[in-house]
């Protein structure tokens, strides 16, 4: 009598079928392999990782930039000539990009977790260049169009330094028992010796890093400066159009001490507010006067700059994410605003705030650019203003100035010598916020100069300044700013070097237990087991190859008496996960016995 029993069982790996299949779409246990990854792929794996940490940095420096975004947006708008919110999409793309090069280095470490043999799937490998080459493309647009905005990364350094310490310290941690066990597995002293030096060399690197980290924020509680005072940005534009009454009220609403405005003048001398050289993108100039669109904005008469709406365009293209956010009145209040003229700001800020005034200066063909200067002037001081209220950032005339309005506070766009500032009678400096360090703001102090810093929107960034010591920023983002009570976080130096020297004992503490547990766990495993032959070795082996493997995992373990018979066929089709085979069972006193046989490759162990 013939019996047909299972020769051996496969147990269904459906982690291990996912990990090969979404790394290599090795979906099939055949396909699988133990064998040492090629010097190709490993290649291949060396690349994901330097992309891995390039997009990590481009995200890094594009998340801490949203402070400028609304920069990067304008720039953009002057160069192509409409306004459009490219910021948000970038940041988006660039997630999305290292989200996908992330998930499959987890991916790749997996692999070598479980002794599987990478190969990476060549859409991966198409996707996994495309990445890397817009990366760097973007990264190079960015150091040649946008090169002072690379200056934000190691000012945002200073303020997250600390933490992102605290995340290698875990990463490398948890990165260990990778190292540990290619340590453990590696057969020869000399590479046991290279894994292991490389590794800890990266490591107490890691762990004296501390050392190079300066922050303003290290510091003791009492050292803190008082809180910068802030500046309406051409009023409170996240709020309401810019410059426009309703975005002055709302700054004003907010108990500012300043606000900022930008100011040109008409074709028939009437000083208004407007910062772009035209009004394509602050008016529905293209659709009342399209032939006026490209004109300069100070090239119109008042007469037909108060027929343009100056509201609209703010709802329409949201350019801080905010008009969802006003209450109707509000919404009402932004779509019918106009362009405002400086009589209406004095009008309304007088004896309220103080204003930080910059002139545009007008076309050369302008029937008023020589008496620009004047005519301001003129406005300023018949309404009555302060004097004392104004600071006037503007260098042309500046001797002028002073003898027509004493009490002006002079203010320089610019880092000039202490000399050069005096002789000017200079109290205040107005720089963008890349532009100077701690050290030069101790020493203007010194000098008994103020120093005002723009366009400061990012409550991390006006945290980091406050702990600097900054006496006053400018910004869009005022009504949030106002709220914040104290620095985001201030540390003082001695419980820092607590938290430093404890997180790299316990990260070190856990790397020694880690490597001892796997000398441990896979030192002894070095013997031949035929139950460890693989017969998904077919893929990468010749059919004689095949033939012997499984003669040997079969014959292995045959008992006595047992007959087996020479036909054993191989089935290619993956729905099958049994193989049978004929057993001849004689009668007698001897009897028969059936043997089954179950299997599990190492990916399973």
């Amino acid at each position: 009598m013939v019996r047909h029993q299972p020769l051996q069982y496969y147990e269904p790996q459906l982690c291990l079928s996912c990990l090969t299949g979404i790394y290599g779409c090795r979906w099939k246990r055949y396909q699988r392999s133990h064998d040492d990854t090629t010097p190709w792929e490993r290649l291949w794996f060396l690349l994901l990782t330097f992309t891995f940490g390039l997009t990590l940095t481009w995200l890094y420096f594009w998340w801490e930039v949203h402070n400028d975004y609304d920069e990067f947006n304008w720039y953009l708008y002057n160069r192509m000539g409409y306004w459009s919110d490219w910021s948000v999409p970038i940041l988006v793309t660039t997630a999305t990009a290292f989200t996908y090069i992330a998930g499959l280095l987890v991916l790749a470490l997996c692999h070598i977790v479980v002794g599987q043999q990478m190969n990476l799937h060549w859409l991966h490998k198409i996707g996994l260049v495309v990445i890397l080459a817009s990366t760097v493309v973007a990264m190079s647009a960015v150091a040649q169009l946008w090169e002072d905005e690379w200056e934000v990364l190691l000012i945002s350094l200073q303020g997250t330094s600390p933490f992102l310490h605290l995340g290698a310290l875990a990463a490398v941690t948890m990165l260990s028992w990778i190292v540990a066990g290619q340590f453990a597995r590696a057969e020869r002293s000399s590479s046991q010796v290279t894994i292991l030096g490389t590794f800890f060399t990266v490591v107490f690197a890691l762990y004296l890093a501390p050392l190079t980290i300066s922050s303003p924020c290290i510091m003791e509680k009492k050292d803190l400066g008082p809180k910068p005072t802030l500046i309406g940005h051409r009023g409170a534009p996240m709020l309401a159009p810019e410059h426009t009454l309703m975005s002055f009220r709302k700054a004003l609403e907010q108990k500012l001490y300043g606000i900022q405005a930008d100011v040109t003048i008409s074709l028939d001398g009437v000083p208004f507010l407007m910062h772009d050289a035209n009004l394509r993108r602050t008016t529905n100039v293209e659709q009342v006067f399209p032939e006026l669109a490209r004109r300069p904005a100070s090239m119109l008469n008042w007469t037909v700059l108060q027929r343009l709406n100056a509201g609209q365009w703010f709802l329409k293209t949201d350019p801080f994410w905010t008009a969802s956010s006003l209450s109707p009145s509000d919404h009402r209040e932004a779509q019918n605003q106009s362009i405002c003229s400086l009589d209406d700001l004095l009008e309304l800020a007088k004896g309220n705030t103080t204003l930080l005034l910059n002139l545009r200066e007008p076309p050369r063909d302008h029937p008023f650019r020589s008496s620009f200067v004047n005519i301001t002037l003129e406005t300023l001081l018949r309404s009555g203003f302060p004097q004392h209220q104004v600071m006037w950032l503007p260098n042309r005339q500046r001797p002028f100035v002073r003898k027509v309005a004493p009490g002006f506070q002079q203010m320089a766009g610019s880092k000039e010598a202490v000399a050069s500032l005096r002789r000017g009678h200079i109290q205040w400096l107005n720089l963008r916020y890349t532009q100077v360090s701690g050290q030069e703001l101790r020493d203007y102090a010194s000098w008994n100069l103020s120093v005002n810093l723009y366009t400061v929107n990012a409550p991390w960034l006006f945290s980091l300044l406050w702990c600097t010591g900054v006496p006053s920023v400018t910004s869009d983002n005022s009504h949030t700013l106002s709220q914040v009570p104290s620095p985001l976080w201030i540390m003082p130096p001695d419980e820092y070097c607590l938290m430093w020297v404890t997180a790299d004992l316990i990260s070190f503490t856990l790397i020694i237990g880690i490597f001892v547990f796997q000398k441990w766990r896979l030192g002894g495993i070095r013997s031949y087991n035929p139950e460890q032959i693989m017969l998904s070795a077919a893929v990468r082996r010749t059919s004689r190859d095949v033939s012997i493997m499984k003669e040997k995992l079969i014959f292995s373990e045959i008992s006595d008496g047992v007959e087996v018979s020479d036909e054993l066929s191989m089935c290619s089709d993956s729905s099958y996960d049994t193989y049978t085979n004929s057993t001849a069972t004689p009668s007698g006193p001897r009897g028969g016995s059936s043997h089954t046989k179950t299997l599990t490759d190492q990916g399973g162990h």
